[in-house]
């Protein structure tokens, strides 16, 4: 008999799992995380990064299996899969798992719903799809750490394991291929943070090659393509190369009791998740009024040294890097009460008073709320007017966290805003519709025609 190893212990219960297992509370979240992937699969569509790798996806062609969102077209299926990947993770609004420092939506629905609608699959099934990717990819990030962040993006690196899991589930395959699967993407999942230092476009190739790469393991998996049984716990596998404080444990902790994609966050702000305690500690000290830079004398804002670790660095040069840029978020959050997609433009960036703003505001490490990360990702915010008037604000849930859900309005309400101007309004308000009742569909393929 084989040793078991993580890969086939995960492996067997996801390979095992069914629709049926799935609570209703769980379905519902699972279709709104769908919408809320779909929405910034739309938004995203414009971006120059998105633009290049569609030109460069209509150059190879492909057979038209599945739907390329930004383009309204089609190729195979792993071309959709690496389009869809990118332009939803463009514009920064795509789900977090906080705990596992993971960007789940935008690496692994892209390759289940491609994958779906070549094999005409229903919606139950896409929905148990995704939540057996996301399942995998949270338990492997969960395992290799936050140390593996510093380097790496957890999001290119886990979500490639979250793609073949959610794939080779799709297709209906044993313990044995699915563990080769795993190990197909092991081997593959890459994806490194140096990018930030010259505002690369690498961010959007991350997710778009972790779903592709995650898709293609479990399709060759499917013919017999073998892969590292120990890709996880192995001396050259993914914990020991990519990670200084692994911990195998947390892959299978309360396997089969415990979905940890119930926990879950859906964006309510337009830039990075590290930004947005903040940005709701602001707005909960001012109470969502606007200030004006004169009105105010300082800003001390607190937080946990992992988003320091990450946005310390980054410049707001462009609009996509004021995302990551913290003083420019919370000055966006002070100066206009909310941090949303048109609060980051070239014409924000060279703004006198926004400017003024910035010089303001002092970030720093605080080790109390460093302590809670990554399981809470806290904030405190000090503002002094120059009245001498103190307003204060402490977040440890931002909303659109778990504990501080999104409900199923407005993830459709997220939905329209972010696809307004890119479709029509009654579109918009069909697709909605049909993602919430996605369990009922028969074959996913005809989801996205009119």
């Amino acid at each position: 008999m084989l040793e078991p190893t993580l890969s086939s212990q995960l492996g067997a219960f996801l390979a095992r799992l069914s629709y049926s297992d799935l609570s209703e509370s769980q379905v519902s979240k699972l279709k709104l995380y769908f919408l809320d992937w779909l929405g910034s699969a739309i938004a995203g569509k414009g971006g120059e990064p998105i633009q290049i790798i569609l030109g460069v996806i209509h150059e190879l062609g492909g057979a038209p299996e599945s739907t390329i969102i930004a383009s309204q077209t089609s190729s195979n299926c792993l071309l959709a899969a690496l389009a869809n990947g990118a332009s939803s993770h463009m514009v920064e609004m795509d789900d977090l798992h906080r705990e596992s420092i993971l960007h789940p939506a935008t690496a692994i629905i892209p390759a289940v719903f491609a994958l779906a609608e070549r094999e005409k699959a229903s919606g139950a099934d896409l929905l148990l799809a995704i939540g057996v990717g996301y399942e995998a990819a949270i338990r492997v990030a969960l395992g290799v750490g936050p140390s593996h962040y510093r380097f790496w993006h957890t999001t290119a690196t886990c979500g490639t394991f979250g793609a073949a899991a959610g794939a080779a589930r799709l297709l209906g395959l044993d313990e044995e291929q699915t563990i080769s699967a795993y190990g197909s993407a092991g081997t593959q999942a890459a994806g490194l943070w140096e990018f930030l230092t010259n505002n690369a476009m690498s961010k959007q190739l991350h997710p778009g090659k972790a779903a592709l790469n995650g898709l293609l393991s479990a399709l060759l998996a499917q013919k017999g393509f073998t892969g590292a049984r120990k890709i996880l716990d192995g001396e050259k596998g993914f914990f020991q190369a990519t990670s200084s404080h692994s911990d195998a444990a947390k892959c299978l902790a309360n396997l089969g009791k415990e979905f940890f994609f119930e926990r879950n966050s859906l964006k309510y702000h337009a830039s990075c998740g590290h930004t947005h305690s903040a940005i709701d500690a602001v707005l909960q000290a001012t109470q969502g009024m606007a200030l004006r830079p004169e009105e105010i004398d300082s800003v001390s804002v607190s937080v946990y040294q992992g988003a320091l670790d990450l946005l310390a660095p980054i410049q707001p040069t462009t609009p996509y890097f004021a995302k990551f840029n913290l003083p420019f978020c919370v000055a966006s959050a002070l100066k206009f009460g909310h941090a949303n997609l048109a609060d980051f433009s070239t014409d924000r960036i060279r703004d006198s008073e926004m400017e003024r703003m910035i010089q303001k505001i002092r970030i720093q490490a605080d080790p109390e709320l460093s302590a809670m990360y990554p399981r809470k990702w806290p904030a405190r915010v000090e503002i002094i007017k120059r009245s001498g008037e103190r307003l204060t604000g402490a977040v440890a849930y931002p909303k659109g966290d778990p504990e501080n859900p999104l409900s199923a309005s407005e993830v459709a309400g997220k939905f329209k805003s972010l696809t307004r101007g890119l479709i029509a309004d009654d579109w918009a308000a069909e697709l909605c519709e049909r993602a919430l009742l996605l369990e009922k569909r028969s074959d996913v393929s005809t989801l996205l025609m009119r």
